[in-house]
């Protein structure tokens, strides 16, 4: 901290993707394709920032909570053995399973509250995170990992950039007149985001009467469900972006329609 040197942030993928054809790999070669990428696309340089402490701890539960659960998803597959082990000791292993499942349970709670108790303490989260969780469909766990994704919405210009992300913005494929793919989304995407996402447009189209009326309509013109889900998910994501943009709450304007 003391030096105060610049940095920049990069993705592998990308340094890996520029490098062209390459073969073997060591610590040396990875330090000077590293050094050769810097060197060649200064010109898309642009110096990072470390997130607030409260992101960074934010941050921290969040991966706690999520090696809690997958440890309880993978005590919960015991069942799988049934028929292959005696009766008797799979009863055993469910009884212990059991328990550690609830210690586990209980243990995930925990942090879940200590994530609640750090967005309150902080005024800005705490305001961001009311405003996330006022557009319907989105839930508090989903308003979290946003604000650690988005470093407290410093990171994205735009919902676009953050759709790009998420791996739900739709891009075209096609070349000249003889190639005309179907427009999808790209498959190289923060999964965990996308899930989340996917979950908050089914709780819309459920929720909200607007976004359920679109969902028909659009199903009825003959659109494909999954494009039309697709674009619940970009819905949901330019609404939660108007919010914290405009420091308002979201409103549904269909409630005052005559």
């Amino acid at each position: 901290s003391s030096v105060k040197a610049n940095y920049w942030i990069v993705p592998a993928i990308e340094i890996k993707r520029s490098k062209g054809i390459s073969r073997g790999k060591t610590d040396k070669t990875d330090a000077r394709d590293i050094a050769f990428y810097a060197l060649t696309h200064l010109h898309k340089a642009v110096c990072s920032s470390l997130p607030e402490t409260d992101i960074l701890k934010l941050q921290l539960l969040h991966t706690e909570r999520e090696k809690l659960l997958k440890a309880v998803l993978l005590l919960k597959t015991s069942h799988e053995a049934e028929g292959f082990l005696p009766a008797e000791i799979l009863k055993e292993i469910k009884s212990l399973n059991n328990a550690t499942i609830k210690k586990l349970q209980h243990a995930q709670k925990e942090i879940e509250k200590k994530m609640m108790s750090l967005i309150k303490s902080n005024p800005a989260l705490s305001q961001q995170f009311s405003l996330i969780t006022s557009v319907p469909g989105v839930g508090p766990l989903t308003a979290i990992y946003l604000i650690i994704t988005t470093k407290g919405f410093k990171l994205f210009a735009n919902w676009r950039k953050l759709a790009c992300y998420a791996g739900v913005a739709p891009f075209q494929y096609s070349s000249g007149t003889s190639i005309k793919g179907k427009t999808r989304v790209h498959p190289l995407a923060n999964k965990k985001l996308k899930s989340l996402l996917n979950m908050c447009a089914l709780n819309a189209k459920r929720a909200d009467k607007e976004i359920g009326a679109y969902y028909e309509r659009k199903v009825k013109e003959g659109k494909n469900a999954m494009l039309v889900m697709n674009a619940v998910r970009c819905k949901v994501l330019a609404r939660i972006f108007a919010t914290i943009q405009r420091q308002t709450p979201y409103v549904n304007l269909q409630k005052f329609a005559a």
